[in-house]
């Protein structure tokens, strides 16, 4: 396995450039949920020329949408969603300073290229798992579009949050390094 790091939000430019694809991170801040309904709306505000209901500079946006919180607790199972809904969206938002994302699967060509000109990271987390993710969340509250439910936009502090480096700022891709590491593997001889 790869490095460990301890990283916290806002996310630096010289935090960013520390992690290297493969690197397991453990995030500790403040991020902010947002889904298909939240991106397209926040899409629509920046067209417009509007002002988002929250600070992009610097921040993490997790594809997620949490269950309710069940008596007690700060927040149902919150695990993360298909990130490539949200390719359409991405290069708006890391241009205007966004500069990390967390969900599940590749993203596209344009997105990768998008973190690598805005110097952003696009971190994987486990799928499956969403109990027991819940678990890192200290505090969540709903900052924008209360009316879209689980898809509202919330801001989760979360400490020591498990991730995986996919997309580093260099542009590499742990999909795309993990085939051809496998794929030679494979394409190997016995005992060589």
């Amino acid at each position: 396995m790869k490095n460990v790091q301890r990283v916290e939000t806002p996310l630096s430019p010289d935090a960013v450039s520390r992690l290297r694809c493969g690197d397991r991170v453990l995030l500790s801040g403040f991020v902010y949920t947002a889904r298909d309904q939240a991106h397209r709306r926040m899409f629509d505000a920046l067209a417009r020329g509007e002002v988002l209901p929250f600070p992009l500079e610097g921040q993490v946006i997790f594809y997620a949408g949490p269950t309710p919180a069940p008596p007690g607790a700060v927040i149902g199972a919150v695990g993360p969603t298909t990130a490539s809904r949200m390719d359409r969206y991405t290069p708006a938002l890391l241009e205007r300073g966004l500069r990390g994302m967390i969900g599940k699967g590749k993203r596209s060509a344009e997105v990768v290229a998008a973190i690598r000109k805005h110097g952003a990271v696009y971190f994987g987390a486990m799928g499956g798992v969403a109990a027991l993710l819940s678990r890192c969340v200290r505090e969540a509250s709903v900052v924008a579009y209360g009316d879209l439910g689980p898809e509202a936009v919330r801001k989760l502090l979360v400490e020591e949050f498990p991730l995986i480096v996919v997309n580093d700022r260099e542009g590499r891709d742990l999909y795309e390094e993990a085939v051809r590491t496998f794929g030679r593997e494979r394409r190997s001889p016995a005992g060589t």
